[in-house]
């Protein structure tokens, strides 16, 4: 199973392709010494520890599929297992860590803290997803095999999950050497749910079981143009953590109460996008059922143009939501390639469009990040303004994403990972597989 993923859908060379494009990110937007994944590919990008942990789940569907060969992949996890283990944790401001969690961004070279930027709980559990899914993978009895394992189990170890409530019910969202913890909290439906499912599974500094309890007491359950779900406007919100976890069948004490389980709600939320799209409110150029995708993206930037007698506002990097806003016009491809094993009848004719559009252009990283329609270009393409970078946190999703459609590749590794298992069943989970 780890090594020859079942084919499901044989011979559709248009998924294939846009695997083996995006997935090259990670062999070419890192440092082979100590493994750190560059956050986008615009020149001096800073690593992103997210971009990481996607990069150490990838190179096991690298393997299976013939990207990169087995003993490539085991070296270079095995160099960023060892920086991980060897860098920096204290308090200081310029460390690499503290208490097992990460700096969001992290300088290529040094692998030191840049920008001032806060130790994130979120992408650290991002990272600690893909250490983890290393250690699933790499079971062979090599002596270089074995490190990886022996690694995999000390880093995830050695976060102190329960230090980052900063005694409160719910976990915060990170912690600065200058200003302590910040303010904020993962509270309502966001891309918490894996870093509370590895919390509650830690053998160590584990969450208590009320940390989760507390969070599912901040949902809000819509019902909107006909489905009902568990509400998130972003799409990603709906795909970060099924990237690792199979919830198909699986239901905590909420999705118990609603008859519904988080892969159910995902699909709901990809139908809702694209309903949005066809129903297209606010009347932006390109939205149609099979062009649609609102999510955290790079936009045009933070301006105000008045276009066809209508005065639009764009802005820049932000977390762009649907039916309630913000909405600028920008759709992102990846998001939509990331809902893939939810709703294949709608994502594939979307994937389509957007190759027909030509969203390639000249870049050899597969779909362009993000682009807008509505905001004409300057050499006329269809697509409108197009984003120039690429952004390692966008490419792991679709890699892996067209995997688990494909194959149930990186959920079937997961589902005898045994602190997965045990931080599921901490949340309550119940049923499906879990039962076996």
């Amino acid at each position: 199973m780890q090594n020859k993923p079942k084919q499901v859908a044989p011979g559709d060379e248009f998924l294939a392709a846009l695997q083996t494009r995006t997935f090259d990110y990670f062999l070419y937007e890192a440092n082979e010494a100590n493994g750190l994944i560059a956050d986008r590919t615009r020149k001096g990008s800073p690593a992103s520890i997210a971009a990481v942990g996607l990069a150490l789940s990838s190179y096991p569907v690298g393997v299976a599929r013939g990207f990169m060969t087995r003993q490539r992949a085991c070296a270079r996890t095995l160099a960023t297992l060892r920086f991980l283990r060897n860098s920096a944790q204290s308090a200081q401001p310029d460390a690499t860590g503290y208490k097992g969690f990460y700096y969001h961004f992290l300088d290529m070279e040094t692998g030191r803290r840049v920008w001032q930027c806060e130790l994130s709980t979120i992408d650290s559990a991002l990272l600690i997803a893909g250490v983890l899914t290393a250690g699933a993978f790499f079971q062979e009895d090599s002596e270089e095999e074995k490190e990886i394992r022996t690694l995999s189990e000390a880093l995830y170890e050695r976060v102190d999950w329960d230090w980052a409530r900063n005694s409160g019910a719910t976990v915060t969202h990170g912690w600065t050497p200058e200003n302590g913890f910040i303010g904020y909290r993962w509270e309502g439906y966001d891309e918490a749910l894996i870093l509370y499912v590895l919390g509650l599974g830690s053998p160590t500094h584990a969450l208590p079981p009320e940390s989760y309890a507390a969070w599912l007491q901040s949902y809000r359950w819509k019902k909107i143009y006909g489905q009902e779900f568990v509400y998130a406007g972003p799409l990603f919100i709906h795909q970060l953590a099924h990237v690792w976890l199979d919830f198909r069948g699986i239901r905590d004490s909420f999705m118990r109460e609603h008859d519904c389980d988080y892969f159910e709600n995902s699909r709901r939320a990809t139908y809702v996008q694209r309903e949005y799209a066809i129903r297209n409110p606010l009347e932006f150029v390109g939205y149609d059922e099979t062009s649609w995708g609102v999510s955290a993206s790079d936009g045009p930037g933070w301006r105000t143009c008045r276009i066809d007698g209508v005065e639009r506002r764009f802005y820049g990097y932000r977390a762009r939501g649907v039916p309630f806003g913000p909405d600028d016009g920008t759709l992102s491809p990846w998001a939509t390639a990331a809902s893939l094993p939810f709703a294949p009848e709608v994502v594939l004719p979307a994937l389509r469009h957007f190759d027909e559009i030509d969203l390639n252009l000249d870049n050899s990283y597969g779909f362009k990040a993000s682009f807008n329609p509505t905001l004409k270009s300057d050499s006329g393409h269809i697509a409108g303004w197009v984003a120039s970078d690429h952004l390692g946190l966008n490419q792991g999703p679709i890699v892996l994403m067209i995997e688990n459609y494909r194959s149930d590749f990186l959920w079937q590794l997961m589902r005898n990972c045994p602190h997965v298992v045990r931080g599921l069943r901490r949340a309550g989970f119940t049923k499906g597989w879990l039962s076996s």
